[in-house]
């Protein structure tokens, strides 16, 4: 009952969050001259993926953040734009987003992906500009998905580093929605169709999140309260 009523507990400071930002945005919109904190925290959603359990809406599928290298200089919309992709062609590079890289692995499990472009997807940044090229579809099939599923962003204006509440936050989150811990009575768990089931990733199948990290571990309750304070603090 704890898990339940603190996932009750962070949907409705995720439905305070949505408020102040005026709704969920699209990658697919959004561009570098909007009004970006410079660092943050990010909640996506996915289209037809239901909360079943603790209350009605769209369940988060994967937190995300950013700067959690001491002395990084990477922004929000920095690490926003690398799962976007590349607006000129419609494709990007799966190998500077994990993100893209594990929704890539999915759709080639799924859909039967030539083998030319299975065998490369997992290779190092090192490729050559034909491999590149021969990927290009699959890229642009990531975008799409990609850029189609809503999300939702806090600013945590503090500087870089692993122990900033960046990582409480997103650590403590992924913790608190993955099923990794609880595959006989899940909480909000994957639709049977849902993409993810197919990733090369065990725990992203196990966890119903396209994380990997921090999915095994046990959340700190207290982190709920730093959401919640940070999203009532925030200005409209």
């Amino acid at each position: 009952m704890d898990r339940f009523n603190d996932l009750q507990w962070f949907y409705s400071i995720l439905k305070l969050l949505e408020n102040k930002l005026g709704g969920k945005r699209l990658l697919a919109s959004c561009d570098g001259r909007m009004n970006w904190p410079p660092r943050g925290v990010y909640f996506f959603f996915e289209p037809g993926e239901l909360r079943v359990n603790t209350g009605e809406g769209l369940r988060v599928v994967r937190v995300g953040t950013h700067a959690l290298a001491t002395r990084s200089q990477t922004t929000l919309w920095h690490r926003l734009r690398q799962h976007q992709g590349t607006l000129k062609n419609g494709g990007g590079n799966h190998r500077g987003s994990v993100f893209r890289f594990h929704v890539g692995t999915a759709l080639i499990e799924r859909d039967s992906w030539p083998q030319a472009i299975a065998d490369t997807w997992d290779r190092d940044s090192s490729v050559r500009r034909e491999v590149r090229l021969t990927e290009l579809p699959l890229e642009q099939a990531v975008s799409q998905y990609i850029r189609q599923m809503p999300f939702l962003w806090l600013a945590v204006e503090e500087a870089p580093g692993p122990e900033s509440l960046r990582g409480v936050i997103e650590r403590n989150a992924i913790a608190l929605l993955s099923n990794f811990n609880a595959p006989i009575h899940p909480l909000d768990p994957p639709s049977k169709g849902w993409l993810g089931r197919w990733a090369k990733c065990e725990p992203i199948r196990s966890s119903g999140l396209w994380n990997v990290k921090h999915v095994a571990e046990i959340y700190d309750p207290a982190f709920l309260d730093i959401l919640d304070r940070l999203v009532k603090e925030m200005k409209p």
